[in-house]
């Protein structure tokens, strides 16, 4: 069993991401279940959407995830995932853009909402709750997704000082994704995709027991055919990126 927990903001596409992650998973075979919490998207309001995958032949019956259980976290943006985090399970995975839509509250609060300190928060926190037995796995795993993020920096030019992407986060649970360089710089695409992008990485990274082909095969599946063309350049960079 798998259960993923989707989150971003009123109009980035979560409930969309879920439904292609859906459709992947049940073309394998696979039971899934999902659900969606919407409350006030259409006004920039937060979207979680829960999707419960039966990868080793389980069934499924309850759509939805209860907090502490969720095998992975995939967040459109850094405060969604601090949002979210307590859904996240001992030893799960947070995948999360680290660019901030700011909300309107932002602009009244005496302090600035800064993508930067959230991505440092949120790494913080999971180096807090990680079991000392994966200590040596973090070196590992910050070495590569550093070395991911260096090549992908080498093609960006410049990277966001805001959000350090996975530098300085040697965290075995914690994969923030640069969305700004791959949009501005990788080529790929409108950030309409970054649903597709980080769903893209979270595959290319071997958290999800799918295949590139198979996310992209669902995105034929379930995207209108105008744009169909955008998502899978967007899910073949971030996949290129990340991987």
């Amino acid at each position: 069993m798998i259960d993923i927990l989707l989150a971003g903001v009123g109009g980035q596409g979560t409930v969309l991401a879920a439904k292609v992650l859906a459709q992947a998973a049940q073309s394998k075979g696979w039971q899934v279940r999902t659900a969606e919490t919407i409350g006030m998207a259409q006004r920039g309001g937060n979207v979680t959407s829960h999707v419960r995958m039966g990868s080793g032949g389980e069934e499924v019956f309850s759509p939805l995830i209860t907090p502490g259980t969720a095998d992975m976290v995939i967040a459109l943006e850094p405060g969604e995932a601090a949002r979210a985090l307590p859904f996240l399970a001992p030893g799960g995975v947070l995948v999360t853009a680290t660019t901030a839509i700011q909300p309107v509250t932002a602009a009244l609060a005496s302090q600035p909402y800064r993508a930067g300190d959230v991505v440092a928060a949120l790494a913080n926190s999971l180096q807090a709750e990680a079991p000392r037995e994966r200590a040596a796995a973090a070196a590992d795993a910050a070495e590569e997704a550093a070395a991911s993020l260096d090549a992908a920096d080498g093609a960006a030019g410049a990277k966001d000082t805001q959000a350090p992407g996975v530098d300085g986060y040697p965290v075995p649970l914690f994969i923030p994704v640069d969305d700004e360089a791959l949009v501005a710089h990788l080529g790929a695409g409108s950030r309409k995709s970054l649903n597709m992008m980080l769903l893209a990485v979270a595959v290319a990274q071997g958290r999800i027991p799918l295949t590139v082909a198979e996310l992209k095969a669902a995105v034929q599946a379930c995207v209108k055919p105008q744009f169909v063309a955008m998502n899978l350049k967007a899910i073949d960079h971030a996949a290129d990126a990340y991987g």
